[in-house]
């Protein structure tokens, strides 16, 4: 059981690389991990796993307008989408898959495996 990311530039038909993005536990506020995606647009590692990986509501806040404005895309101030977050609940004991794809003035998500 595990969680994992992977974020898509959908702008530029590619992996979303150098993204930051943190992950919440919403009960009690707690920040469990702060991660910076690869070249391929993944987080190296699980986001949770083993006893860290828990039953519960979390939330995933993506740092989109950085991203962008890292690769010299001009964006209106203030942004469309700065940060993206994701709420979600794990009630199984079975890897989650969350991705992102994203542009500038859209994004979406789905449970992935």
């Amino acid at each position: 059981m595990k969680l994992t990311t992977h974020v898509l530039d959908t702008a530029h038909g590619r992996p979303a690389s150098g993204l930051s993005l943190t992950l919440t536990r919403l009960s009690d506020g707690k920040l469990l991990k702060h991660a910076v995606t690869n070249s391929d647009g993944r987080v190296d590692g699980p986001l949770l796993d083993g006893d860290e990986f828990q039953f519960g509501a979390y939330e995933l806040l993506f740092n989109v307008a950085d991203y962008f404005r890292n690769l010299g895309i001009p964006l209106p101030d203030p942004a469309f989408l700065d940060q993206v977050p994701i709420r979600f609940g794990i009630s199984e004991m079975r890897h989650y898959h969350v991705p992102l794809l994203v542009s500038p003035f859209s994004f979406s998500t789905y449970r992935g495996s």
